[in-house]
């Protein structure tokens, strides 16, 4: 189901130059860019997983993780090979790193997916897993038909995108969890294959200059991106720059991929990233991938009360009433109805 590609543009060499990420792959006739995905066919340019997702789940929102934006309910989650980061600590890399060749897929057309998310009358679908920027064809043919349909549309994300092709990308989108891996050239550079500055445009164009309702995501590694010094030049950024109402979630490392000997992240690191965020001025900051209830619970900033009680994924109590606490009836930011 190879799809004429949007964002590219031909050298004079006779070459392809892919624009929908930073990275701009030079690409020769048979050659496919970084992320193993789209490629130089006879002079134009395709995206090969359009139509080619590795599979379909039903996950908890909480998970993506989303915990302000329809709480407590479920989303249709899919993903496809490759990606446009290099991360050497990636979480899903038997999907990132596969080439289509390498990796079982199912097709499915985007009639098909939304078919999918109202057979098991679901929500939400989660473009996840790998990246989404780089199937960026098939995302936004899929959420313009679930836009249709009443279905919301979240990106899961690195953020890795040109500014011009995310204008595109996610103009029928409704919500995204973007990582935001760590505050350093150096860290993006060396662990990445990528650069900082794109990642931090996006967020504040998607915060700034859209109604997408946004979260954040930072995966702590142990002496690389979790000193307090860095965790309180990303907090201080995220408040000047897009306020101090976007979520923001912590999750620990567990060691993967290039990264396999590496320390595991212990609780109290993530516990430690929370309080210097909240000590910064940040609202509403969550701890991930380890069992931590209190970091997971959603508290009104006005009054400290719990609304949202969570354990892990599960979401136990929504105190929420009509987007207000229900004690002191406080505004949450958030999408809750």
């Amino acid at each position: 189901m190879n799809q004429k590609a949007k964002w590219w543009n031909t050298e004079t060499s006779g070459n392809i130059k892919c624009t929908l990420c930073p990275r701009y792959c030079v690409l020769a006739e048979g050659q496919k860019g970084f992320c193993f995905i789209r490629g130089n066919i006879e002079g134009i340019l395709y995206s090969t997983a359009y139509g080619r997702p590795t599979g379909f789940a039903i996950d908890p929102i909480e998970k993506k993780p989303l915990n302000h934006f329809y709480p407590g309910t479920d989303i249709l989650s899919f993903g496809t090979a490759g990606c446009n980061l290099g991360c050497k600590f990636c979480q899903n890399w038997t999907m990132s790193k596969s080439k289509l060749d390498e990796i079982n897929s199912v097709s499915a057309t985007p009639e098909d997916v939304i078919a999918l998310a109202k057979k098991h009358k679901l929500k939400s679908i989660a473009y996840t897993y790998n990246d989404p920027t780089i199937i960026g064809e098939y995302v936004i043919d899929i959420s313009k038909l679930a836009m249709e349909e009443g279905i919301k549309s979240v990106m899961v994300t690195a953020g890795y995108i040109d500014s011009n092709a995310r204008k595109d990308v996610y103009k029928h989108i409704d919500a995204a969890n973007v990582d935001l891996k760590a505050f350093t050239e150096d860290f993006y550079k060396n662990l990445t294959s990528s650069k900082l500055a794109p990642v931090l445009d996006t967020i504040k164009w998607l915060e700034n200059e859209t109604d997408i309702w946004i979260e954040l995501t930072t995966l702590l590694i142990p002496n690389e991106n979790d000193s307090d010094d860095e965790i309180k030049k990303m907090s201080e950024w995220i408040l000047e720059n897009i306020g101090d109402e976007v979520p923001h979630h912590f999750t620990a490392f567990h060691p993967t991929f290039k990264m396999q000997n590496h320390q595991q992240t212990p609780l109290a690191t993530v516990d430690r990233a929370r309080q210097i965020a909240m000590s910064a001025g940040l609202k509403f900051v969550y701890t991930g991938n380890v069992h931590n209830p209190k970091a997971e619970t959603t508290y009104c900033p006005n009054c400290q009360t719990p609304l949202i009680e969570r354990d892990w994924h599960n979401v136990n109590t929504n105190k929420i009433v009509n987007g207000n606490c229900y004690k002191c009836g406080a505004k949450i930011a958030g999408v809750f109805d």
